[in-house]
């Protein structure tokens, strides 16, 4: 073995990314974590966390006590017409930057002596006599374990041929992401998830008073735009008035937003020649229901636990990864479910606003389906 052979090799620094290779370092593994940007940097994210993460995040040390979030208590739902829906928030959340938290949490693991190697892509990763080897623009590195942190969308999946990859556009893989930071007057409590045709568009406060807006949106729409972000919100999301007076109040914060494309909900296996597939490299939830963020991070606690055993010869490789994939489909599989149907359910004017008018006279419809798309302190 080299001075490049790792125990855990971590590809994508992430949320979930850093968050293995913490709790690696934690319990004295030499990690390797390849991330293809250089911290801090804005990335296609709502940018709500579940409280059921607080705890886990704090263990991590990341101090949210003392960071003055605002803790979100309260949803609120639009139609395209801009009819509206409210409801309490069952287990809320809270509302920070992935510019601000990713960067934290990458000070942590360099704290904690992970090789973080920025501005490095990874462009094979082969597995070969029981060990990995990783193929990087930094060079060859070597591990005993790899895990996939590397996000919605990567030369990986399409090297390696995953299912996702090869569906034909549909109404779970043909999305793209938009997001800005920005200024307005608003209450700090509240998350609100505004309809439009084909799309919805979230918006909660963050660090420092400022707020999230995001939307996803089908690839269709903003071709039937001339490909102009701009023609898109003025002639599709403004028809909701919700979102009308969002973008007619709103102080924006940077010139141009941060985008994403090909956004695929369809389901994945969460293990690949034998790499353990992390966060929305092993499954996405629609971010109608906002908790992608806290499923990373668990997804990369339940993976760690599989990975320790493994590394402290307690079960074998096959077991480590069949464990890993059950415990995923457990915690898991549920509110991926329940989100696509959720979905399911917006981005039509009839259907929204018959969902709309439904939980509003009937509104104990409501807390059911919150609680399907929110876990538990873990």
């Amino acid at each position: 073995m080299t001075d490049k052979h790792y125990d855990i090799a971590i590809i994508g620094g992430g949320l979930a990314g850093l968050a293995l290779a913490i709790q690696s370092a934690k319990q004295g593994y030499k990690v390797v974590l390849f991330e293809k940007e250089t911290y801090p940097y804005h990335k296609v994210c709502g940018e709500y966390i579940s409280m059921e993460s607080w705890n886990y995040l704090e263990w991590l040390g990341i101090p949210l006590s003392q960071l003055h979030l605002p803790i979100i208590k309260q949803l609120e739902v639009s139609s395209p017409e801009g009819n509206i829906f409210q409801h309490e928030l069952p287990l809320g959340g809270f509302g920070i930057s992935r510019y601000k938290l990713d960067e934290m949490l990458a000070t942590i693991a360099r704290q904690h002596h992970v090789h973080l190697l920025e501005e490095t892509k990874v462009n094979d990763v082969i597995f070969h006599d029981n060990t990995f080897i990783i193929h990087s623009t930094a060079g060859e590195f070597t591990a005993t374990v790899a895990a996939g942190c590397f996000g919605k969308r990567c030369n990986l999946d399409v090297k390696w041929n995953r299912n996702f990859v090869q569906q034909k556009p549909n109404k779970l893989n043909n999305y793209i992401g938009v997001k800005y930071h920005i200024n307005i007057n608003r209450p700090a409590d509240v998350i609100a998830l505004h309809n439009f045709k084909n799309g919805y568009c979230g918006i909660s406060q963050i660090e420092d008073g400022k707020f999230c807006l995001c939307y996803l949106t089908t690839a269709v729409n903003l071709q039937k735009s001339n490909n102009n972000i701009e023609q898109m919100e003025k002639n599709i999301l403004c028809k909701n008035p919700q979102l009308k007076k969002i973008f007619a109040e709103a102080e924006f914060l940077y010139k141009t937003p941060v985008t994403i494309s090909q956004i695929s909900f369809d389901q994945k296996q969460q293990v690949e020649h034998h790499v353990l597939m992390i966060g929305d490299a092993g499954g996405m939830i629609t971010p109608l229901c906002g908790n992608g963020m806290s499923m990373a991070m668990h997804g990369s606690k339940l993976a760690f636990e599989q990975v320790h055993a493994f590394l402290q010869q307690q079960i074998t490789r096959q077991q480590m990864e069949e464990c890993y994939s059950r415990n995923w489909q457990q915690q898991f599989a549920k509110r991926l479910k329940t989100g696509r149907l959720i979905q399911g359910l917006f981005g039509k004017p009839s259907i929204t606003n018959l969902f709309i008018n439904s939980v509003k006279t009937l509104p104990f419809l409501a807390k059911p389906l919150i609680r399907l798309t929110h876990g538990r302190s873990y």
